[in-house]
């Protein structure tokens, strides 16, 4: 009996799974935490763990003489990119009081950070990172970085550059060229900023720094952090910090499993707090389904009884019974016991969905007689793509939950409308209008006449359907309140004002304005090539003429497009009038989709707004979600000295879908992009509806890389 006890007790020990159901019990939320910095890390050091690729965060600290607020994404499990604005509260906004008045430096910054090697049994998870790579380097440094966890213990140990360089050693790579002995010295006034500064990178004396993070048990997620500090306060920003110790500790307390709070001492002097909050976008969820469900037809035998008796029958109960399900039938035939439907959506994101979902009403209203189905998804006038199967393998996956066989029991493909391919064609009515009316806040973010400023609007946005060719995109907005009044600093740029005159355009543009009223003509001359026409007002600063064209073949991964558009500038106050200043502006584009990952590379030459010519380059990934996060930079034939602070454009942005935090589907998506220097280079027309989205559907990979998924 005692062996047997003993035998049982050892099992029971090291048995994996009952060890990680007492360890979840006792140790919840061990997610890591984000430091003062914005990465991830411990106080004021960084550590080597990464989130989930498709993860966004925001983290908040104050830490005098700081203020920072990051925002931090991964668009791999292995990859980190944060940026930063922080306040520094010891400095003037520059070294002319009459021009800083009473505002304090600002600085932003951006920083990443690369996994080497993962965390196994025996071996810590290795990371090397950058801070502050680009402008002023106010908190520029480089690291390498470990950390190992042992049961509720997650160690720390790393070496840094640059502004981690205090607790420091001679330089290693010194060895293999003496000039890494020596860092150059920053050029804090001279620099208009955005460059990225390679030759200090790994130079200077190293420092060492290290920590452990200690998960408190039954404490749901209480830690304390403990950390050797290597910040080299004498060098950090612009005026020295006094540090009376090295030593820094504090406390992590999540709220949730996505907001957590932070207290921490540092310096042996400061007491510093802040928050986090991150999301888990790129992820599927299954609560949608469960909220917005396919809605079954009722009497569904009855139906089928009454489709049975005419091909007529069954047409019109596709049309109401599809209608009724946000789904329009815009033609449908029956040859040779295959139903053939075209449809157009607007509520489903995920392409696969929304063709399952209609394959699903036709199934319980369509007579046995039909034994395949065939749905073709419709843009307008447009055919996007056609999805076709047996009926028996559509419902035996559909009930075995089995969307993977389904999708190799289907034949999918590029579709370009005929219409002889269809006996019934319903009369559609036209006009038709949609209209959505919403809040919209604008922000102007730094500059010496003070950090944030914002309006509150009122904007109405529609769509008039003229015909299944013409639409007009409108959009008007009014201020509700608002302080951009306060804004005096005047453009200093010496290229033609196409963006740079934004605060004259923020301030006349108080009350009503015409965001947009733009006429579209879509059009599908050949297989896998796209036209479209434009005509109005495209954006708050410039109206005119002009269109794409797009050729993208179904079955690849690349696309080809051109554009081209006569502009003119209109009047600050965003009403009818315009002012004097016309251009011409186009480019031609490649587009390639890495089909594994998601990741699309977009090549852009031509020429811009203000007349300059160059190259834009682009990276994005896109989720299953469909959250997508990318960044760009656009070089032109302007010196730096013309472009002006920021060295050159460049910028990032996130496109979220709706339906993400949302109980049902919707295919809206909130669009946000940060610029960190609005100014007159490389800057484009931005039109209503661009092909590249429009002709989304019109690729196969935009259906099958999220097949099945909820």
């Amino acid at each position: 009996m005692v062996r047997a006890s003993v035998a049982t007790s050892f099992l029971l020990f090291f048995s994996s799974s009952l060890f990680s159901q007492i360890n979840d019990y006792v140790y919840p939320n061990t997610d890591p935490s984000y430091s003062n910095y914005g990465g991830l890390g411990l106080i004021q050091s960084p550590n080597a763990r990464f989130f989930d690729e498709g993860t966004l965060g925001f983290s908040w600290s104050h830490n005098e003489p700081y203020l920072r607020g990051s925002l931090i994404a991964y668009p791999f499990d292995w990859f980190e990119a944060s940026f930063q604005y922080t306040d520094i509260n010891n400095a003037l906004y520059s070294n002319s009081k009459r021009f800083s008045g009473s505002q304090s430096l600002k600085d932003k910054g951006f920083d990443v950070k690369f996994r080497l090697a993962q965390e196994s049994a025996y071996f810590p998870q290795i990371a090397l990172g950058l801070r502050d790579i680009g402008g002023t380097s106010l908190f520029g440094s480089e690291y390498l970085v470990a950390s190992k966890r042992i049961n509720n213990f997650d160690f720390t140990f790393g070496v840094g550059w640059g502004v981690l360089s205090n607790n420091a050693v001679k330089n290693p790579v010194g060895y293999l060229k003496e000039t890494y002995y020596n860092r150059i010295e920053r050029d804090l006034e001279g620099t208009k900023g955005g460059d990225f500064n390679l030759n200090m990178l790994f130079s200077g004396d190293m420092g060492i720094f290290g920590g452990v993070e200690i998960f408190i048990p039954n404490t749901k997620g209480l830690r304390l952090k403990l950390e050797l500090d290597a910040t080299n306060f004498e060098e950090e920003g612009r005026q020295p910090i006094n540090q009376e110790s090295r030593v820094n500790f504090g406390l992590v307390k999540p709220i949730s499993k996505n907001l957590v709070t932070k207290l921490s001492y540092v310096r042996g002097n400061t007491l510093n707090f802040g928050f986090s909050y991150k999301l888990q976008l790129g992820k599927p969820k299954e609560s949608r389904k469960k909220n917005d469900p396919h809605l079954p037809i009722e009497n569904a035998e009855i139906v089928r009884k009454v489709t049975a008796k005419s091909d007529l029958f069954l047409y019109r109960a596709a049309l109401k019974n599809l209608v009724d399900r946000n789904i329009t039938l815009q033609y449908a035939d029956v040859n040779n016991s295959e139903l053939h439907v075209a449809f157009g959506q607007s509520k489903y994101k995920n392409y696969s969905l929304a063709a399952m979902r209609t394959m699903q009403t036709l199934d319980e209203i369509s007579p046995e007689s039909i034994t395949r189905f065939k749905v073709t998804n419709m843009n307008g006038i447009m055919g996007m793509h056609s999805i076709s199967t047996s009926r028996d393998s559509f419902k035996r996956n559909m009930s075995r939950k089995t969307p993977e066989i389904l999708l190799k029991d289907s034949k999918i493909e590029g579709y370009k409308l005929d219409t002889n391919d269809f006996k019934y064609q319903p009369e559609a009515l036209y006009p038709a209008f949609h209209y959505n009316v919403e809040p919209d806040i604008q922000s102007q973010i730094g500059g010496p006449d003070g950090f944030f400023f914002a309006t509150l609007r009122l904007a109405f946005e529609s769509e008039l359907m003229l015909s299944k060719k013409l639409s007009l995109m409108t959009r008007f907005s009014h201020g509700v309140v608002g302080d951009f009044n306060d804004i005096t600093l005047a453009s200093d740029s010496v290229l033609p004002h196409v963006r740079t005159d934004i605060v004259k355009y923020l301030q006349e543009g108080d009350e009503f304005t015409i965001d947009r009223m733009q006429f579209n003509s879509f059009g599908n001359p050949f297989k896998d090539t796209y036209t479209k026409m434009s005509l109005g007002i495209f954006e708050r600063m410039f109206a005119g003429v002009g269109g794409e064209i797009l050729y993208r073949p179904f079955e690849k991964n690349y696309a080809i497009g051109f554009e081209a558009w006569s502009v003119q500038q209109r009047d600050y106050a965003q009403n009818l009038q315009f002012r004097d200043y016309k251009t011409t502006t186009g480019h031609a584009t490649f587009y390639y989709q890495e089909p594994n990952t998601g990741i699309l590379l977009r090549l852009k030459g031509g020429r811009y707004l203000a007349e300059d010519s160059g190259v834009t380059v682009g990276l994005s990934r896109r989720f299953k979600t469909g959250f997508t996060v990318g960044a760009f930079f656009s070089l032109t034939d302007i010196s730096k000295e013309e472009f002006g602070e920021g060295s050159y454009d460049k910028g990032f942005y996130f496109l979220v879908p709706i339906d993400i935090i949302s109980p049902s589907y919707q295919m809206r998506t909130f669009t946000w992009g940060l610029r960190p220097v609005t100014r007159d280079g490389a800057a484009e027309i931005t039109h209503g509806l661009p092909l590249w989205g429009v002709t989304d559907q019109s690729n196969k990979w935009s259906i099958t890389h999220n097949w099945g998924e909820k």
